[in-house]
């Protein structure tokens, strides 16, 4: 659950800063969109509209690779209300925080008779440290991409508090 609060923390105040990590694009006008999806609630971890184009960027961070439901029904569940309450493009992307060698973490779809949907997935620890090392905002992620050498890793994001 800190992984979660923290990450939605920085959706929620740096979600330009992770718009350019996540989807390679800047963006000026921006809108943090409420969590929760009416019906039988469910709570996306970070919901994001990009003004221009009208477009929806959905993360979820992932500690665990398994869940209930499963993590592949969950974001087709997400893309559906989703898609009937706004009506405009939607990208996800799963962001795997912990190290895990499930099969789970390695799923970027849901496919089921008559039914395929796919979602982008990022597992923490196969990035770069480095955009992360540069980046305040970002600087939460650093610890927790790959490194040959985790001590001079957290030296380096320790120095990066200092500045």
């Amino acid at each position: 659950m800190a992984y979660d609060n923290i990450c939605k923390y920085l959706a929620e105040n740096y979600p330009a800063d992770l718009v350019r990590w996540l989807h390679g694009i800047d963006v000026t006008e921006i809108s943090v969109l409420k969590t929760e999806l009416n019906t039988e609630p469910i709570h996306a971890d970070s919901l994001t509209l990009l003004q221009t184009p009208n477009q929806i960027l959905q993360w979820e961070f992932q500690t665990l690779p398994a869940s209930k439901p499963s993590l592949p029904l969950r974001m087709l569940k997400y893309w559906v209300r989703l898609k009937e309450k706004y009506n405009c493009p939607i990208e996800q992307v799963v962001i795997f925080l912990k190290f895990t060698t499930s099969s789970k973490a390695y799923t970027n779809q849901l496919v089921d008779t008559n039914t395929s949907h796919c979602y982008r997935v990022i597992r923490m620890w196969e990035q770069d440290p480095e955009p992360f090392l540069t980046n305040p905002a970002l600087l939460p992620f650093a610890t927790l991409a790959f490194s040959e050498s985790p001590t001079r890793l957290l030296e380096q994001v320790a120095a990066a508090v200092d500045r």
